[in-house]
C-alpha cells in the first residue's frame, strides 16, 4: 500500500459543512477519511454513504458493543452502506458476533483495544487488573482468535501487537502527531514515521491535519514523511 492508502483523515468537526470543506481541500489528496460519534450525529451517515459513492474510502469509528444480536444486526447493515473499516470494542463475544454478520464482505473489522486518551492510572481507574501495555496485547490476540480484520491500538504497542496479529492483519493506530504538534487529549502518541517502523499499517490523524491553517499542506507533509519511512 502507499501512503495515501494507509493515511486516514479525521473528519473530527462538528457539521456536515465543514466536513464537505475538508474533502474539498484535500481532494485527490486523501483517499481513506474517518468518521466518528460526532459528526455521526450531525447526519454523517448519509454523508459517509456519499463518500463511499464518490471513491472514497471510509472508516466508520462507532465502537459498537452491546448483545451479540444487536452487534450482529448493525454490522449487516453497515456491510450494506459500502463502508470500508467498522470499529468495535475487542470484546470476544462481540467480535464473533461481527466478523460472523460479515462475513463476505469487504468491510475490515477492526477490534478497539485501549483508547489512546487512556494510560496506565486510567485503565485501573477503570476497573482491569491489567495495565494498559498488556490489556492492550490481550485484546489483539483475542482480535486474532476471533477473525478479525484488525485491531486499534497506540503506535507504542504496535510492534509488540504486531507480533501477535502476524503480517495481514491492519494494525490503525490513532493518536499520531507530527513533531512538534500540540498533543491535544492524547497521551499515547508517536509521529507518523515512528508508527509505520513500528508495525501500524494504517495511521488515523484529525487535528493536526483538519485544524491546520492550510489542511492540504498539512495533510501533504504528512505523507511524505511517511513515503519516507515506507521507502526505508
Amino acid at each position: 500500500m502507499s501512503a495515501r492508502d494507509r493515511l486516514i483523515v479525521g473528519l473530527d468537526v462538528p457539521t456536515i459543512a465543514e466536513a464537505e470543506k475538508v474533502v474539498r481541500t484535500l481532494g485527490d489528496t486523501a483517499l481513506f477519511y474517518k468518521i466518528g460519534y460526532q459528526l455521526v450525529f450531525a447526519g454523517g451517515l448519509e454523508f459517509a454513504r456519499d463518500l463511499a459513492r464518490d471513491g472514497k474510502k471510509v472508516f466508520l469509528d462507532m465502537k459498537l458493543l452491546d448483545i451479540d444480536n444487536t452487534v450482529a444486526k448493525g454490522v449487516e447493515n453497515i456491510v450494506k452502506m459500502g463502508m470500508s473499516m467498522l470499529t468495535l470494542h475487542a470484546y470476544p463475544k462481540a467480535m464473533a458476533a461481527a466478523v460472523s454478520a460479515a462475513k463476505g464482505s469487504d468491510l475490515c473489522l477492526l477490534g478497539v483495544t485501549v483508547l489512546t486518551s487512556m494510560d496506565a492510572g486510567d485503565v485501573i481507574d477503570a476497573g482491569y487488573e491489567y495495565d494498559a501495555h498488556t490489556l492492550v496485547l490481550r485484546r489483539a490476540e483475542q482480535a486474532r482468535i476471533a477473525g478479525m480484520g484488525g485491531v486499534v491500538c497506540s503506535a507504542e504497542e504496535a510492534r509488540a501487537v504486531r507480533k501477535i496479529v502476524g503480517p495481514d492483519m491492519a494494525i490503525v493506530t490513532p493518536g499520531i502527531r507530527p513533531a512538534g504538534a500540540d498533543l491535544g487529549d492524547q497521551k499515547r502518541v508517536m509521529t507518523p514515521s515512528d508508527a509505520l517502523r513500528a508495525g501500524s499499517s494504517h495511521l488515523v490523524v484529525a487535528r493536526p491535519i483538519v485544524k491546520a491553517d492550510d489542511p492540504l499542506a498539512a495533510a501533504s507533509a504528512i505523507l511524505a514523511e511517511m513515503d519516507g519511512a515506507l521507502a526505508a
